[in-house]
């Protein structure tokens, strides 16, 4: 393939690989917070039972992250996109299913289980066909594509769709048909051929068991995954939290519903200026503890603000979300002994441990709103400083010539 030929395929890779993430994953993620209000008038659900069924889909996280990399890097990242998508879209679908608290638990597992084997398979799919000094930005347009979605999904979700389609569960449906509708392309994509610029990544050369024994040692690699334990659990906790929480609050449902696309919006606009300074800067682990930093504030402003207030937390902690993804994930790639070859399995290790964190953060966190209702974010904050603290003492090696 000549040179032409690749930067046009590779663009048109991360266009498909953005609108996976933004229509299979975020959106169809993000719609739950903002009708949780309808879902819990029409099936009777208590706040801690929301909780639970917003944290349960974090649990099957747990394994489908670390097996959903590993599989990725032994067999290829677009089967695993393929088969992906279509079990994402019958899961997300059965959602508009459930007749109680217990089946939409269930159905909220199974949708869980798939959206880290897109999100991984697609980053190194599209780092196969990037070079390591545009990876970063690569990564920024798939972050992108998540805060798209979690933008669309939290504006449109209950003031637009549910009223359009005639209620919460036509919307489950509505996503699980476009997910269904994403299959096809992803069949048609050609895995990239050798080029010049980019090693190709040795896939089959390895076991899964080798490859997750080999990232296992990696110190670097546990810290990375206890930062994203708390960041992770933080941002989960709070975001389903604060649409309930603001019209608790007295706010409108529009306006609840607007601080959480406010939040995503601000997100998708600085998401890829961040992702290119991190590129240029060379210096990835002072972008994420920034932004670290800057989240936890705006976190833990919500425990007492009101009306403007919250308006600038949501934004200060909005406004590098997505972007400390994109320089995460591709830092966790550029760790020596990583690269290409084990980026699956790293990233999947690295997202056993957000799994754990979205899994306990939400219920503990909504628990304590019988005591204050600002408590839950204090409580979030501390769980995000955590995080922060994780890669403040990280210094992990860059690795030569692996991405």
């Amino acid at each position: 393939m000549n040179t032409h030929r690749w930067s046009s395929a590779r663009w048109g890779v991360l266009a498909l690989a953005t609108l996976t993430n933004t229509l299979v994953v975020a959106a169809p993620g993000m719609v739950m917070p903002v009708l949780f209000a309808e879902i819990s008038a029409d099936l009777n659900l208590s706040l801690v039972q929301l909780g639970a069924v917003w944290g349960i889909s974090s649990l099957p996280m747990v394994v489908t992250s670390l097996a959903g990399g590993a599989v990725g890097d032994r067999f290829g990242p677009r089967r695993v996109l393929v088969a992906s998508c279509l079990l994402a879209g019958v899961a997300g679908a059965m959602r508009g299913l459930s007749g109680g608290f217990v089946a939409l638990v269930l159905t909220m597992f199974l949708f869980g289980a798939v959206g880290p084997m897109i999100t991984m398979n697609n980053l190194k799919f599209s780092g196969m066909w990037f070079p390591r000094e545009q990876l970063g930005l690569a990564s920024g347009f798939l972050s992108l594509g998540m805060a798209l979605g979690f933008f669309l999904g939290s504006l449109l979700g209950a003031t637009v769709l549910s009223p359009w389609l005639g209620g919460w569960r036509m919307v489950m449906f509505f996503f699980g048909a476009v997910a269904l509708g994403l299959v096809l392309p992803w069949l048609f994509i050609p895995d990239p051929q050798p080029h010049p610029d980019i090693a190709a990544a040795p896939q089959g050369s390895f076991s899964l068991r080798e490859g997750v024994a080999h990232v296992a040692r990696l110190r670097a690699i546990w810290l990375f995954g206890l930062a994203l334990f708390g960041v992770s659990g933080c941002l989960q906790g709070a975001l389903g939290y604060l649409p309930l929480y603001l019209r608790g609050q007295g706010w409108s449902p529009a306006s609840a519903d607007g601080a959480l696309a406010a939040f995503h919006s601000v997100s998708m606009a600085f998401v890829i200026p961040i992702a290119l300074g991190s590129d240029r800067l060379g210096e990835r682990r002072r972008v994420l503890i920034t932004a670290g930093l800057m989240m936890t504030a705006g976190v833990a402003l919500l425990s007492a603000a009101d009306g403007f207030w919250v308006w600038l937390a949501v934004c200060l902690a909005g406004i590098v979300r997505d972007g400390f993804m994109a320089v995460f994930l591709t830092s966790v790639i550029e760790t020596k002994g990583v690269g290409l070859a084990y980026a699956g399995t790293a990233t999947g290790l690295v997202m056993v441990f957000s799994a754990l964190g979205n899994l306990v953060a939400p219920p503990i966190g909504n628990s304590l709103a019988g005591v204050s209702p600002g408590l839950p974010f204090a409580f979030l904050a501390g769980l995000m400083t955590l995080g922060v603290i994780s890669l403040v003492v990280n210094r992990p090696d860059r690795g030569r010539g692996e991405v």
